[in-house]
């Protein structure tokens, strides 16, 4: 086994990995200190991350992909990550991360409907006053009503994220339109995707825990729904709305 100990989402965690791949993808948040929880993969672990992707290419009627047991040890390795976060009041959620000023803006939506883009956009409009938090898989934290989102090593194929946490502004369902338009809309309209976009533990316990946090996280942000075509202004006017 390989070990090595790394801060993600604030707290202090020790990795004993099968294969070298998930340490050298953790490097840039390599940390000494007191830890606070460890994670151990096996080989077990491993398959039934290859299962689920067999299942789920199946699901999405795509030819079945081929991962190699180091990359799939990587996901085991988050999947525990994040079973273990829940009872810090953090979770896991898949979307794309932008920081302007040192105010996190979180973009979500169904894969391929353009979240890196639209970060993208906001990167090339605010210049070095943008920050990439993380392009695929943040933490989000609550403490005392506010919002944290965290960077994390799990950032998508464009490997775009920083070892930074923020507060969290605003939260963002994207679409795609013609003509660009971003509305502020309620709780109970957000919900639902929301759900969707959060990782979902096996655990009934931790699902209504992890229902409990996201519900506390919609009620300290602000949430918008949004239709943007791909030219820079959209940055413009979903920045213009969204912070506040």
């Amino acid at each position: 086994m390989m070990k090595d100990t790394y801060k993600i989402g604030g707290k202090v965690i020790k990795i004993e990995s099968i294969y070298a791949e998930v340490h050298r993808l953790c490097k840039d948040y390599k940390h000494c200190g007191d830890i606070d929880f460890s994670v151990k993969t096996s080989q077990s672990d491993i398959d039934f991350e290859r299962e689920k992707s067999i299942s789920e290419d199946r699901k999405e009627g795509i030819p079945v992909r081929t991962f190699h047991d180091s990359y799939l040890e990587t996901l085991a390795v988050y999947r525990k990550i994040a079973e273990h976060m829940i009872q810090f009041n953090t979770i896991l959620f898949h979307g794309s991360a932008v920081a302007v000023d040192g105010a996190g803006y979180l973009f979500t939506a169904k894969s391929g409907t353009g979240k890196s883009t639209h970060t993208r956009l906001w990167r090339e409009y605010f210049g070095e006053r943008a920050v990439m938090v993380n392009d695929d898989k943040p933490l989000l934290q609550i403490t005392e009503n506010v919002v944290f989102i965290y960077g994390t090593p799990w950032d998508g194929k464009h490997r775009l994220s920083s070892n930074i946490s923020v507060p969290l502004k605003a939260i963002c369902i994207l679409g795609r339109a013609e003509k660009n338009h971003i509305e502020k809309i309620t709780k109970s309209t957000a919900y639902p995707m929301l759900i969707q976009q959060t990782y979902k533990s096996q655990n009934t316990e931790k699902v209504r825990k992890i229902l409990g946090i996201l519900s506390s996280i919609a009620d300290n942000i602000n949430l918008y729904c949004s239709g943007f075509n791909m030219d820079i202004e959209a940055a413009e006017i979903a920045y213009n709305m969204m912070k506040g």
